[in-house]
């Protein structure tokens, strides 16, 4: 998620201060993802650098300074709210990344690998689901931001499970097996007039 334009959304139904992004920020995404009130102030400044807010002419840049979005900032939300993200390529994922390696480190039992990590991401899916269960039907943004993870957590799990499948046929195509003889094949007969 880019916090420059999560602001500029907030932005849009008022002035704010920093500290007051910050708090809506948590609040409206279910305070599933923390922000440090120093990026606040470090994003607003290039928004305000690119044109997109106005301070309230203060000098000061601490929590008393206020923003306000402008129009060029109102047509970059519109525009990015509108854009899908690009997910053309895979991202960059540790735990792909680890499968990948471990697949081609000898001595490696690579099931036990995929199998612990399958294992904890249950264990957090778990977790997810009692949260929900808690809190989603009071606060939307949560129950949303709950269901994402869920899903998030489920298309990992299946992964996991599809790429276990595969290394176990895999290993099984290398192995060495003692293969049964080909039965031979009868000569070719000729009758002869």
């Amino acid at each position: 998620m880019t916090i420059r334009h999560a602001l500029l959304a907030l932005l849009s139904e008022g002035p704010r201060y920093g500290l007051q992004l910050r708090q809506e920020f948590e609040a409206r995404t279910g305070e599933v993802w923390p922000l440090n009130v120093g990026q606040v102030y470090t994003t607003l400044q290039r928004l305000e650098r690119d044109g997109l807010v106005e301070s309230d002419g203060g000098d000061d840049d601490g929590p008393q300074k206020g923003f306000k979005i402008t129009d060029e900032g109102r047509a970059e939300l519109a525009a990015w709210l509108r854009t899908p993200p690009d997910l053309s390529s895979p991202p960059r994922d540790e735990l792909v990344i680890k499968v990948l390696v471990a697949v081609e480190l000898p001595g490696v039992d690579v099931h036990e690998v995929v199998q612990t990590h399958r294992r904890y991401l249950v264990q957090l899916m778990q977790e997810w689901t009692r949260l929900k269960e808690y809190a989603a039907d009071r606060d939307l943004g949560f129950g949303l931001a709950v269901d994402a993870e869920l899903f998030r957590l489920d298309a990992v799990v299946r992964w996991l499970d599809a790429a276990d499948g595969r290394i176990k046929r895999a290993s099984l195509e290398d192995r060495d097996l003692p293969r049964a003889p080909l039965p031979k094949t009868p000569r070719k007969v000729v009758l002869r007039p």
